[in-house]
């Protein structure tokens, strides 16, 4: 059977109004892409998989979120949604909403948001503005704005945000047929790791898939769930560059109650393991990196053994959401002359 989208292929699990039409782009089925090279750099038969979000329409694994608060929003006839972005939520809320007819409006912070997301954001036809201040200041502004204006608030706060990205562990669990020993990702708002226990435990207490242990890693710079308390974030993961997350409470429970931990890694190791995942093809942004990061430094570090066990990788957001990362610490491409000399002599370098 066709792929039919996460609402319609997950539609007993997730809690949606009756009276919701479905408002999909297909999102989800994403793949477990083995790596067999990382793999043997974490252990001795370890069995290391990466599952790629960044396969979804929009670049990023939330399009699966949003099709569901999107779904619901269209079911009680919104007039419009709103949301603060560093940039994934921006483009997806913009791509469903238009979809379903529904105006989108988007904050992000002045100068921190990815030209690939922002694209995204203004191509689905959000109006997009900017403030001067963090993410942080952005959601504060977004939730007292639909509080006041009866806007539709489609950060993760909505609960249906979680019931879409909870889809992803049940996916993780129909490929492996059971959970992973380890699932880790990155965390930045915090929706993500919520979701994903939620949807763990959900499918362990119908079909006794198991439980995984989560790691879920922050960049050094934006580390508030490491440090305890709110911080002025700066990272070159624009993804999770987040100071105060709005589920950070639950991000802490899930990975506590999972037998895990949430660390936090340097902005060099996540460009290093955006580096070793292109060497096995996979181009990921840098955020979407940060989570094996981390489970490569708990290796590295001794504090984590995982000989014979199976490791799934979460990679929120393809490499096409911020290549400018890339493209700026490259060397100059050199220059040729159309003619052969030229290539053998370049080839010879």
């Amino acid at each position: 059977m066709p792929w039919r989208g996460v609402i319609e292929q997950y539609g007993e699990f997730i809690n949606l109004p009756k009276n919701s039409p479905v408002i999909t782009l297909l999102e989800g089925g994403t793949p477990l892409i083995p790596l067999p090279v990382l793999g043997r750099m974490l252990g001795k038969n370890v069995t290391l998989v990466a599952k790629f979000e960044g396969l979804n329409p929009t670049g990023s694994f939330k399009d699966r979120g949003m099709t569901v608060a999107i779904s619901e929003a269209a079911g009680r006839k919104a007039r419009s949604v709103i949301c603060a972005s560093t940039g994934n939520t921006a483009a997806s809320a913009a791509a469903y909403a238009s979809r379903a007819g529904i105006p989108c409006i988007v904050l992000i912070p002045q100068g921190k948001v990815a030209m690939g997301k922002l694209a995204g954001a203004l191509a689905y036809g959000a109006k997009v503005l900017q403030i001067q201040g963090s993410f942080d200041d952005a959601l504060t502004m977004v939730v007292q704005a639909s509080e006041k204006l009866s806007i539709v608030l489609v950060n993760s706060l909505n609960p249906f945000r979680l019931e879409g990205q909870k889809t992803a562990a049940f996916e993780v669990c129909d490929a492996l047929g059971k959970s992973p020993d380890w699932l880790c990702l990155p965390v930045g708002n915090a929706g993500n790791i919520t979701s994903y226990w939620m949807g763990f435990k959900q499918y362990h207490q119908i079909k006794q898939t198991g439980l995984p242990k989560i790691l879920g890693v922050q960049a050094e710079g934006a580390a508030p769930l490491v440090v305890g308390h709110p911080v002025e974030p700066e990272t070159v993961a624009t993804a999770i560059r987040i100071g105060k997350p709005a589920r950070g409470e639950q991000a802490l429970e899930a990975a506590q109650e999972s037998g895990g931990r949430i660390i936090a890694v340097s902005d060099d190791c996540i460009l290093e393991m955006q580096h070793s995942l292109a060497a096995e093809g996979l181009w990921v942004e840098p955020a979407s990196a940060a989570g094996l990061a981390g489970l490569a430094s708990e290796v590295r570090e001794k504090r984590l053994s995982l000989d014979g066990q199976t490791i799934v990788t979460v990679c929120t957001g393809h490499g096409l959401k911020d290549p400018d990362i890339i493209t700026r610490r490259a060397a100059p491409i050199p220059l040729l002359a159309p003619v052969l000399s030229d290539l053998e002599k370049a080839l010879r370098e």
